[in-house]
């Protein structure tokens, strides 16, 4: 079924350049600018989420920046549907529209839908994060693999990277004791039929140079004030919000555990782990379009272009 409205979606990896080719994009197609990065999400998490700056903001209308509280109880299936509530406005403005973010989950949830997961009480979680916070990853792998067995061995073979990923593994652990039934068991839901076109445009890098530019950004971060920003979240660290790179290794320098130094490097490299991670699950849209960190505008755009006539728009 053919549609007459485009949601451009920019993905890649973190610090690799999606918000200022998402900028660029939006202001040559006239479009606003939905956020896929459930990061950014939170309005006391600034430095360590690499937001984009207030001169970004002023280029180019954004939604979901800073528009929650890690206080509130907020998860991809309330953003899938506010998401999917906005876009019918904003295609009212323009028939194109763009969606930037490395957070494939969120990305798929305005693009495909998501399996039907139950509401999980927050009670749930909070405990999970106080034995996360007491054990360690250790106590999820184990948790996980007691629970839904025939999913642990799944990630094992085919993700293991996973099972290092905290957020990832909490969300696993807190569906099986949160309903009593194996996470595995709510997957297999399939992709709804959206309303509109979706062309996924991938940034892509060679390794060395997303390395780099993660360092250099982490350094940055540390430069603008994260440790301060850290510093001031210390009471609330437990948090399901802050349960992430960036916060959890100041948390634990903070807790004495190690010194800045080593902090510092274990951000750099847990975010390029996460880069890892971010391209693995990107690279399995085989539909995506993607093009080098230093392609000319002027090639991507001619690409967006003759994407969109083939869904018969005229540009």
């Amino acid at each position: 079924m053919k549609h007459t409205n485009t949601l451009i979606c920019v993905v890649g990896p973190t610090a690799i350049g999606k918000t200022s080719l998402a900028i660029k994009l939006a202001k040559h197609f006239g479009s606003e600018i939905i956020s896929a990065d459930s990061r950014q999400f939170f309005k006391e998490m600034n430095i360590g989420t690499a937001v984009p700056s207030e001169d970004e903001l002023t280029q180019a209308p954004h939604h979901f920046i800073q528009n929650k509280s890690i206080f509130e109880n907020y998860n991809v299936g309330k953003y899938e549907v506010e998401a999917l509530a906005i876009l019918p406005e904003l295609f009212q403005k323009n028939r194109v529209q763009i969606l930037v973010g490395g957070s494939g989950l969120y990305v798929n949830a305005v693009t495909k839908g998501l399996d039907d997961f139950p509401e999980i009480d927050a009670t749930v979680r909070n405990q999970i994060n106080e034995e996360y916070n007491e054990k360690g990853i250790t106590f999820l792998q184990e948790k996980l693999e007691t629970l839904d067995p025939s999913y642990f061995n799944f990630i094992a073979v085919n993700n293991p990277q996973t099972l290092q990923n905290p957020q990832r593994m909490k969300r696993f652990v807190e569906v099986c004791l949160g309903t009593g039934k194996p996470y595995s068991s709510f997957l297999g839901k399939k992709s709804l039929q959206r309303k509109f076109n979706v062309i996924y445009l991938g940034i892509e890098a060679p390794r060395e140079v997303i390395y780099k530019r993660i360092n250099q950004r982490v350094d940055i971060m540390m430069a603008n004030g994260l440790l301060e920003e850290v510093k001031n979240l210390i009471p609330y660290q437990s948090n399901n919000a802050l349960q992430t790179v960036g916060y959890q290794e100041l948390f634990a320098y903070f807790d004495g555990k190690c010194s800045i130094e080593e902090a510092i490097e274990q951000i750099k490299q847990n975010t390029r782990r996460f880069a890892k991670r971010q391209l693995t699950w990107f690279k399995k849209e085989t539909d995506t379009l993607w093009v080098d960190y230093s392609e000319d505008l002027k090639s991507i755009l001619h690409k967006m272009e003759q994407k969109l006539e083939e869904f018969n728009h005229v540009i």
